[in-house]
């Protein structure tokens, strides 16, 4: 036995305004941390696109200065990996934007909200890291590649386009998942 006898709990349920019924009230669904899981879908947003981008960038960039020691001429042709590799960001601060631009207080802003928010979030800026590590080794070697090889060029473009477009599907999903609420 726990102690406590029914009555003494049906009395202790109406003081705190609980009912031993399983619907849920308006506060249930809305409770006080609700837009916790908002900010944090923000978050996640730009910083997992940023570390992708900033992975991408660095990567190519490594390449680009390698290439550059032995063909300088060819440096601005290479530098679209590291293009593609910032794009990723931007992604991630659009959708960073929209989640932030639907944050209320608890009551206007429950749990679906910010489990949509969050999962928006994750999205975007894990679909961004993913493209960055694709953007990033493949720029290094493409842009390496083609200081040798110059017919390697259109492909190293391609393969960066089918490593950003992942990017792009979790940028799509997020749009989905944000305007589902």
């Amino acid at each position: 036995s726990s102690g406590i006898n029914a009555e003494s709990q049906s009395v202790l349920l109406t003081n705190l305004n609980l009912s031993t019924s399983t619907t849920m009230t308006t506060t249930d669904l809305a409770p006080a941390y609700s837009p916790f899981f908002g900010c944090m879908g923000a978050a996640s947003a730009i910083v997992f696109a940023s570390f992708g981008a900033a992975y991408g960038t660095a990567k190519s960039g490594v390449g680009i200065a390698s290439m550059a020691v032995m063909k300088p001429d060819l440096i601005m042709k290479s530098i679209i990996p590291v293009v593609m590799a910032g794009i990723l960001a931007i992604y991630g601060l659009v959708v960073a934007a929209l989640i932030a631009q639907g944050l209320d207080e608890a009551p206007d802003y429950d749990l679906f909200d910010g489990f949509c928010d969050f999962a928006a979030g994750l999205s975007v800026g894990f679909c961004g890291l993913a493209a960055g590590f694709a953007i990033g080794v493949v720029g290094d070697a493409g842009v390496r590649g083609t200081a040798q090889q110059p017919k390697l060029f259109v492909g190293m473009v391609l393969i960066l386009i089918f490593g950003e477009v992942l990017g792009l599907y979790g940028l799509i999903i997020a749009l989905i998942l944000n305007t589902a609420h």
